[in-house]
């Protein structure tokens, strides 16, 4: 009973409770709990709500743990949304600035965004709010100058470390293509989960941008989120991006908290891949593959 006191009381603080594989390096934080955010969805993409603990199983390098924790009830959150406002994007700022609205109406009464767009700097466009008055704002918006992408999800990452909701997160809409960062990718990776957030990265690229460019642009998102544990999501256009907002909103409100003890105890500091089933068919699962063990 005292084991499931302390970790209420460290999902409450948002402390990461296990390690985290970064670009370079790895970050171990001491601990016998490894807590997981899930994510279900149907083949539609819609949030499942309802499912039962019973209804779950965890494996670790293939072998059944025994789940401690469940919790399936509907969170508050704090969100981040960072606009690239920089040059590259001055075809398709209309679109980013439709979106942030898009997630604003979304919300509920007790979730809160904050945003901010970047460019050659990071500039807070709204603080943490749940009213939409900041519409003025947003359509105020240009595309200027270069980009600072990782300096922006850093600032995020600090003012989110700051909140006291259980879930956070950080949505990015750009083109990918940092250019003036004084912050590599490992340290921001590394910020973003000691502050307990999830990156989600909306891919903002044009179509007209060099082929090779623009991989380099998406690897560069796509590693925020996947290893964050967010997702990476690739637009066409506006209602599919609006689309893609609303399902993030609806997606941080209903992830499922489920916690184990491992039984490898052994502190070797090497990487553990993590499965999660669900015994219903036909949903997909999405969480965090793995963690770095303790290291002696």
């Amino acid at each position: 009973m005292l084991k499931i006191y302390l970790l209420l009381i460290l999902i409450t603080l948002n402390l990461p409770l296990f390690a985290q594989e970064t670009d370079g390096e790895t970050i171990n934080v001491e601990s016998s709990i490894v807590v997981l955010n899930t994510t279900i969805t149907d083949k539609e993409g819609k949030a499942v709500s309802g499912l039962k603990k019973s209804q779950f199983k965890i494996f670790e390098d293939g072998k059944e743990q025994t789940l401690d924790f469940f919790g399936a009830e509907s969170t508050p959150f704090a969100a981040v949304i960072l606009i690239d406002t920089s040059g590259s994007m001055e075809s398709r700022i209309s679109l980013a600035r439709s979106a942030a609205i898009t997630f604003l109406d979304g919300l509920r009464p007790e979730d809160n965004a904050a945003i901010y767009n970047f460019d050659s700097k990071v500039s807070l466009v709204q603080d943490f709010s749940n009213s939409r008055d900041v519409l003025d704002k947003v359509f105020e918006l240009k595309a200027n100058g270069m980009t600072v992408l990782n300096d922006a999800i850093m600032e995020a990452a600090q003012v989110l470390s700051k909140r006291e909701e259980k879930r956070k997160a950080i949505i990015v809409l750009s083109d990918g293509a940092d250019t003036k960062s004084k912050y590599g990718d490992s340290k921001v990776l590394k910020a973003a989960i000691t502050a307990g957030a999830t990156i989600y990265t909306i891919d903002m690229s044009s179509i007209e941008m060099n082929g090779r460019d623009r991989l380099q642009s998406q690897m560069a998102l796509k590693n925020f989120a996947g290893k964050s544990g967010g997702k990476f999501i690739a637009v066409s256009g506006g209602i599919a991006l609006r689309q893609a907002f609303a399902e993030i909103v609806g997606e941080l409100g209903s992830q499922y908290t489920l916690t184990y003890s491992p039984t490898n105890n052994v502190k070797d500091g090497k990487w553990r891949a993590i499965e999660v089933r669900v015994s219903r068919p036909n949903l997909i699962i999405r969480t965090r593959k793995g963690y770095n063990a303790p290291k002696k």
